[in-house]
């Protein structure tokens, strides 16, 4: 046990030294001068004092979320209710409604931490699931970001290619918004706020565009509402799917208000970020089912969606016998919303590694950001021609991850600290007073079991998912949530009584 206990004040001292002198230990402070010279974020996961908390606009806090989520992947998302579970309109939207505010509320609770205390997500993680819980989460959101930047590229590099004939090959696409991507995260926090509060307006515009050529097309069906154990089971794996999707951004929330100021009423970060983030997503998912369901009643909308996915829908929708150049035109600049989504994994990314170990916290955020940039371009552009299936799977792991993370912190939080007056924020490198991570470890292997025993993909099907209907049923996620708070719940007790905290 005392080997143990030096052990991880090993791990304070370090990160204290690294920390005091990031420019003396690194070879990469180049970065970090330039930044300056630019006048961009050099800050790390280091805490943002209270006297530097200076934001108190719960707009900025809101919208941020807004323009994100107003984009082609989530769209998408949507579509894949009535393309792959095959589910009738109001059913999708249904599931869409409320598996969605099922993701978005704890999300928005996390966001209430970051103007509370200064502290990133990832950092906060260390006082709710442990310091090596948190190591094993913020290894786990690093492949999150870049596996959700992968994924909303390839959606809109399928459109950017269809327009003009295919003039623009897929590998092009995916460069454009990563470039563009790169650019606006390498100036950090204020520079993305700005830029996410004014960029929902095309997008919006556009989607009201769609919704008029989408009613002028009388393509729309309801389809039909099924019952019965098989429905249910397509019911539960489109809302896991969607769950993944809000959920997904739980694991960062609060690295987006780590600058607004302490005595913002926290009941309006909650709710200004709880609907910029419920809000628009119900909205362009509820769209992108409506739209799908033209694959049900045109032949060539259905063509264009088996050749090209969501891009020929889009395409179909806007251009053809449609809007023709001007559809073509908001084709491009709904491809390009994008950039908005995959802002907040590109930025957050680089926190997350900085979390996962002290020396990495000597070499600048903004490299994390350009080498996380370049690892999704190098993932999305052979993963284009496999788009469905991947968002699809992709999603659903995403949704089983978020789950167990949920569960912990939340237990950790009301049942153990008591809410926001457990918590010490200055102790945040200091490893020898927070949790060791045992009870997270322990909760997170519980997590996998249940996770293993409810989930429903193409590749594995769990036990109690096969007993849904005639294809199985996903409850992963709900199983994941269950099975990690048992695990965690029995081993905190025991970490508390040996350990002392």
């Amino acid at each position: 046990m005392e080997s143990l206990r030096r052990r991880t004040s090993y791990f304070s001292s370090e990160s204290e030294r690294y920390e005091a002198e990031p420019e003396k230990n690194s070879r990469f402070s180049v970065f970090d001068r330039i930044g300056r010279l630019l006048k961009a974020e050099t800050r790390g996961v280091q805490r943002v004092e209270e006297d530097e908390r200076t934001d108190t606009s719960s707009w900025a806090a809101g919208s941020m979320w807004l323009a994100a989520n107003l984009v082609v992947g989530t769209f998408s998302l949507g579509a894949l209710g009535v393309t792959v579970f095959q589910l009738g309109f109001y059913q999708c939207t249904l599931t869409i409604v409320f598996f969605n505010l099922l993701g978005c509320i704890p999300f928005a609770f996390f966001s209430v931490f970051g103007s509370r205390f200064g502290l990133r997500q990832m950092m906060l993680t260390a006082f709710l699931a442990g310091n090596y819980g948190m190591r094993i989460f913020a290894c786990l959101q690093c492949i999150a970001c870049v596996g959700w930047g992968a994924t909303n590229i390839m959606s809109s590099a399928q459109l950017l290619h269809i327009v003009n004939g295919g003039a623009l090959p897929p590998w092009a696409g995916c460069l454009i918004i990563v470039v563009i991507t790169f650019f606006v995260t390498f100036f950090g926090y204020t520079a993305i706020h700005y830029y996410e509060m004014y960029s929902w307006i095309p997008n919006f515009i556009i989607f009201l565009i769609i919704i008029a050529r989408m009613t002028m097309s009388k393509n729309f069906t309801p389809g039909i509402w099924e019952s019965g154990p098989t429905a249910a089971g397509n019911v539960l794996s489109f809302g896991g799917t969607v769950f993944g999707f809000a959920a997904g951004w739980t694991t960062y929330s609060a690295d987006y208000t780590t600058y607004m100021s302490l005595n913002t009423n926290p009941y309006k970060i909650f709710f200004s970020t709880l609907t910029g983030l419920w809000l628009p997503s119900v909205f362009a998912m509820t769209l992108g089912a409506a739209c799908a369901t033209g694959t049900l009643s045109n032949d060539q909308w259905a063509q264009m969606y088996e050749d090209y996915s969501i891009g020929g829908l889009i395409y179909s929708v806007l251009v053809t016998d449609s809007l023709h150049g001007f559809g073509q035109f908001c084709c491009v600049l709904l491809a390009l919303s994008t950039v908005c989504n995959n802002i907040p994994n590109m930025y957050s990314v680089a926190l997350c590694v900085q979390a996962i170990w002290s020396k990495f916290r000597i070499i600048p955020r903004i490299f994390w950001t350009l080498l996380a940039n370049f690892l999704t371009l190098g993932i999305c552009i052979p993963a284009f021609y496999e788009f469905e299936s991947y968002i699809h799977n992709f999603m659903n792991c995403v949704a089983y991850f978020q789950s167990i993370y949920i569960s912990i912190t939340l237990s950790e939080h009301f049942i153990y600290r008591r809410g926001f007056k457990g918590y010490n924020p200055d102790d945040y490198l200091d490893s020898s007073k927070l949790p060791i991570g045992i009870a997270g470890i322990c909760g997170f292997i519980f997590g996998v079991f249940g996770v293993a025993l409810g989930m429903n993909q193409t590749w594995y099907s769990g036990e109690v998912a096969r007993l849904i209907g005639d294809y199985g049923g996903d409850i992963g996620f709900e199983l994941a949530i269950a099975f990690s708070f048992v695990g965690f719940n029995i081993a905190r007790p025991f970490e508390i009584k040996y350990f002392g905290r």
